[in-house]
């Protein structure tokens, strides 16, 4: 039989599962005759490896040093583990973040789950594939093209992943512990969750009205309330027509500058304007970049970005003319080619924080003034301007007059931006605004909505600016993480009845509560759909939910395995009941060993501050008690049990339900009792409820009241 190795199934888990907190896929592969054939049996695979991805000597792997993987690869292992790698690797090259990975034995021989981060499912599903097809090519000594197989990954990546200002604000939040869902295929980010969320899209947030981003595509309305305010900008005036617009110019004298009244990124702006001919030409190009055309005095100085953010300047970049230098032989299109565009700082994509220089219309007015068009040839040492403006990507954060800085500030408040990019011409930004007497050095020229972030963040010169953390900075205080209380529960059984009774609870309080169960999804007790809503989906559409303050989530056995949870980190976490039995088989779990592990993923994510709420009469669930982040309360139907006694003497607390009494114990005292009588709800559903709801803070009066409430609502409790 040949050797192959065929991709079975793939299950994308987009949230903390049995494997790492963070999103991976999870692949199921069959290597078939490849299980007899571990690495150190074929000839030469060690060298085609470590030579063609000299990377691998990174990864630590089982050895947890420098190079532990490649001393694997040379001792013997086998294709699933070396593919894991090798898919990791991939996706290091085309530069995504992190880089957790595993590969595990299933019980089916040659069946192998193999797992790699997932920041995005369809570029690690690519990265899966094209890994096989370069493991196989090293297997059978042929050739693989990896320049072309990188360059496929790198297109999905860029078409799929997040830009580099979204990156930015995203990883900020990660850094500050604040998680984010992506809300669609673009820039559509929330970060936080519920009614603590804030969302972005790009550089702009759910602060940018529409009122300050149509001010600002309005240049001249724009310099009309700037001036009104006292910031410095060029005197000029809408034109409609060439005519008008050479009566402009010498209304207010050469040079001047002409440019679309709502244009963007730089097109159709021609600066240093002296001639009537040169102002005829570039209204022709102008008027058909926006909706009109502005001629404005030109200020002399360097074009320069400062970006505000929450009223404050977060960084600010310098640009610089584009010139060659003749040679005597070479034309001005080759000399541009030679001097300006082979710089690898200047590309096409995100990656590069220069753009290529182009013979555009304002490159051929320069020229034209020399007498000069992209095909002449300068005379040797022969200084020529290709282009005054743009190049804006050289940091001077650190070099921003606080003149030059309060005077940004205001323009954004002034249009209304809550995040602006402010254009100004100023020959030294480290100088203010406006000169001892009161007259004008430099100007702003124009207030951005969204600016661009690249230039800040990789720029041409100088050190990034951190300008994520200045924008996670500006939506959520220091104290704030965007995180509302959510109770994840999971268990074989109990834990729907549990999820009810705390739901009834949390209701009482008036806080907006949110439930994903097995019976349905609610919110404030209204039912928005009906039928089991124990998934990813549904507790998603808690968390985006802009009202929802508190959810209260059920996660069974499946969702952890085959979608992940929907959030990364919990208040409370409960676990009910665990018949070890009822999940052998399913997904490869066939050991007890491995059922821990799938429902300790439940208690993996409590928050520091947070609870875990455990059933102290199971040893299985005991056990995870010590993998808890947080506090731990135990409930138990056995009042002597050897592990709640330790745990209270300990300063623990603790629930313990005999007969009809719940009593509440913390450290040797018993601080409240409370008598129930609900037969249709099963004891280890009602006390974990009291436990969780003892965790979030509830009082002993309200869980009272919601008892003596609950007995319509609880019809039916025992059979989830």
């Amino acid at each position: 039989m040949a050797k192959s190795i065929e991709f079975l199934s793939f299950l994308s888990l987009r949230g903390p599962s049995i494997w790492t907190y963070y999103p991976v896929l999870e692949a199921w592969v069959d290597i078939g005759e490849l299980e007899e054939c571990p690495s150190d049996t074929i000839p030469g695979l060690y060298d085609r490896l470590s030579t063609g991805l000299p990377g691998l000597i990174e990864h630590r792997c089982s050895y947890g040093e420098r190079g532990g993987f490649l001393r694997r690869l040379a001792e013997g292992t086998w294709p699933a583990h070396i593919m894991e790698h090798i898919t990791l690797e991939l996706l290091t090259l085309i530069g995504l973040p992190g880089g957790f990975g595993k590969a595990r034995e299933t019980p089916v021989r040659g069946v192998y789950k193999v797992v790699v981060s997932a920041w995005d499912e369809e570029v690690s599903r690519q990265a899966f594939f094209a890994a096989r097809d370069l493991l196989m090519a090293a297997i059978e000594d042929r050739p693989f093209d990896l320049p072309a197989a990188l360059d496929a990954l790198h297109e999905l990546k860029d078409d799929r992943y997040f830009g580099p200002s979204t990156a930015s604000i995203v990883e900020a939040a990660m850094a500050r512990k604040i998680p984010y869902i992506r809300l669609s295929d673009s820039s559509l980010v929330q970060l936080g969750y519920g009614a603590a969320r804030r969302m972005i899209w790009t550089a702009e947030t759910d602060q940018t009205s529409a009122i300050a981003e149509g001010i600002s595509r309005d240049k001249n309305l724009t310099k009309t309330l700037l001036q009104a305010c006292g910031v410095p900008v060029p005197q000029g005036r809408r034109v409609d027509s060439a005519e008008d617009a050479w009566a402009a110019a010498c209304d207010l004298g050469v040079p001047v500058v002409v440019k679309p009244e709502d244009g963007n990124h730089g097109r159709g702006v021609f600066t240093h304007l002296m001639t009537e001919a040169e102002v005829r030409a570039a209204y022709a190009v102008a008027v058909d970049e926006g909706s009109g055309v502005l001629v404005e005095r030109f200020i002399a100085g360097v074009e320069h970005r400062v970006l505000v953010v929450g009223n404050r300047v977060a960084a600010a970049a310098r640009g610089e003319e584009a010139r060659v230098i003749g040679d005597g032989q070479s034309t001005v299109e080759a000399l541009i080619e030679q001097q300006i565009n082979s710089d690898p700082r200047r590309g096409s994509t995100e990656n590069h924080p220069l753009n290529y220089v182009r013979i555009d219309s304002a490159a051929r007015l320069e020229l034209d003034r020399l007498g000069m068009t992209a095909q002449s040839i300068p005379a040797q040492g022969q200084n020529i301007v290709i282009s005054r403006h743009g190049n804006v990507a050289h940091d001077c954060t650190a070099y921003v007059h606080p003149d030059v800085a309060a005077h940004c500030v205001l323009a954004a408040k002034v249009v209304g931006l809550d995040i602006a990019g402010i254009d100004l011409v100023h020959p030294d930004i480290s100088q203010p605004l406006r000169t001892p007497d009161g007259q004008g050095a430099g100007a702003i020229i124009e207030v951005n909505a969204g600016p661009g972030l690249l230039m800040h963040l990789k720029p041409a010169s100088g050190e990034a600016a951190p300008v994520g953390q200045a924008i996670i900075a500006h939506l959520f205080a220091a104290d704030q993480h965007g995180r509302i209380p959510i109770v994840g529960i999971t268990g074989s059984r109990h834990k729907s009845a549990c999820a009810h009774v705390l739901a009834h609870f949390l209701c009482l309080t008036g806080r907006t509560t949110g439930l994903a169960s097995s019976r349905g999804l609610l919110i404030k007790n209204r039912l928005i759909a009906a039928g089991d809503q124990a998934n990813r989906l549904a507790a998603n559409r808690l968390l985006i939910h802009a009202d929802v303050d508190t959810a209260v989530i059920e996660n069974n056995s499946r969702v952890i395995l085959s979608e992940g949870l929907a959030y990364d980190r919990c208040t409370v976490g409960v676990v009910t009941h665990i018949d070890v039995a009822q999940h052998i088989g399913p997904f490869h779990i066939d050991t007890p060993e491995k059922v821990f592990s799938v429902f300790r993923t439940q208690i993996d994510v409590v928050l520091p501050d947070g609870v875990g709420v455990l059933n102290a009469d199971e040893p299985m669930i005991v056990e995870m008690a010590g993998l808890c982040d947080g506090e731990v309360i135990y409930f138990t139907q056995n009042a002597q049990a050897e592990v709640v006694r330790a745990h209270c003497a300990a300063g623990g607390r603790a629930i313990v339900l005999a007969c009809d009494t719940v009593y509440f114990l913390q450290g040797d005292q018993t601080i409240a009792e409370l008598h129930v009588s609900l037969p249709e709800v099963p004891p280890i559903a009602l006390m974990a409820a009291m436990g969780a709801g003892w965790g979030l803070g509830l009082t002993l009066d309200l869980m009272r009241a919601g008892l003596n409430t609950l007995t319509d609502e609880a019809a039916g409790f025992k059979a989830i």
